[in-house]
């Protein structure tokens, strides 16, 4: 089977944007690749590199709730970033094939800068970032990886990278190609993007009351002023999850919406429901996951990583002739 290579940073708990953009996708993905799966801790680093002090804590959860929606550890190799150390190896020497012209044109570069309010205060790290991105993909000569298409100027990047240096030394690393997905964009609760640091997101991890009490203060529609006023479900926050967790009768739904016939209050209230319905079996699931045994799921998909990206490092020095 063609390897694969994806991760995330761990940021904090795993809400429900995160899994339907990508962590249900790559339960999918299992079954026809073989699968690599990275929690990017020194990504974390590039943006919030004075806050490692609840890290260690942060990676354990995100490995619960990976697991927790059916990544599979025997199937797919799960493991950090950090524990293999060829991936700060291959960075140093792809960093060296790259202008620092390049990597400022890099358009989810300057979206980081504007998202973060950063301006002049761009690290080394975070102007690298993508150099490392690549570094990811390529010391596993991955063939595919699963993007959107907001995230193909990155992948491209990987694909200069790799395809210099084939032409300057010998051919290591294949050409990865993307694997299109339809990535659906969550609204936070608020109606923007749903993101931890904004506090509007609704995790994995959520109680059902707490589930319940955040779904009553999601966005309403501006225009529904009264119960039976009608409604615009293309833009509301409540039929956005609905979609998500794809309930049967969501035609249907709209169509009442749209004619007055549901009040916003009954319609949170019922999509609480149903979306606790949804999560019932991540938490019971979830609820039976160790630390140990995350710890030692973690160990295992270190040493299987480590094992292939030592056998590509070895490929890179030879080529560059190093020792």
């Amino acid at each position: 089977m063609e390897r694969i290579l994806s991760g995330l940073r761990p940021t904090g708990r795993v809400h429900i944007g995160n899994y339907f953009g990508a962590l249900k996708n790559w339960v999918s993905l299992q079954d026809s690749y073989e699968t690599f799966y990275e929690i990017a801790d020194w990504h974390t680093l590039t943006t919030k590199f004075e806050d490692t002090e609840d890290l260690k804590n942060r990676i354990i959860n995100t490995a619960i709730d990976w697991v927790s929606v059916g990544i599979d550890p025997e199937k797919s190799v799960l493991f950090v970033q950090s524990d293999v150390k060829e991936h700060a190896e291959l960075h140093l020497l792809l960093s060296m094939l790259i202008t620092v012209p390049r990597l400022e044109r890099n358009p989810t570069l300057k979206e980081m800068i504007r998202d973060a309010d950063l301006k002049g205060q761009i690290s080394y790290g975070l102007l690298g970032y993508p150099v490392l991105q690549a570094s990811d993909v390529l010391i596993y000569r991955a063939r595919k990886v699963p993007v959107g298409e907001d995230q193909l100027p990155h992948l491209e990047i990987t694909r200069e990278l790799a395809r210099r240096f084939n032409y300057l030394y010998e051919k290591v690393f294949p050409e990865v190609e993307p694997v299109l997905t339809e990535t659906p964009r969550i609204p936070g609760l608020d109606g923007r993007r749903m993101s931890k640091s904004v506090g509007n997101a609704i995790y994995l991890s959520d109680s059902k009351e707490v589930v319940r009490e955040k779904l009553l203060t999601a966005y309403t529609d501006p225009e529904k002023i009264k119960k039976d006023d009608p409604g615009h479900p293309g833009g509301c926050v409540v039929f956005a999850y609905l979609s998500a967790i794809g309930v049967s009768n969501l035609k249907e739904l709209e169509r009442e919406c749209k004619k007055g016939g549901r009040g916003c209050v009954r319609c949170k209230r019922e999509t609480a429901s149903l979306l606790n319905e949804f999560l019932d079996p991540i938490r019971e699931k979830r609820g039976k996951i160790k630390k140990k045994d995350i710890l030692e799921i973690l160990k295992e998909g270190a040493e299987k990583a480590g094992f292939e990206a030592k056998k590509t490092m070895a490929l890179v020095r030879n080529a560059m002739k190093l020792r």
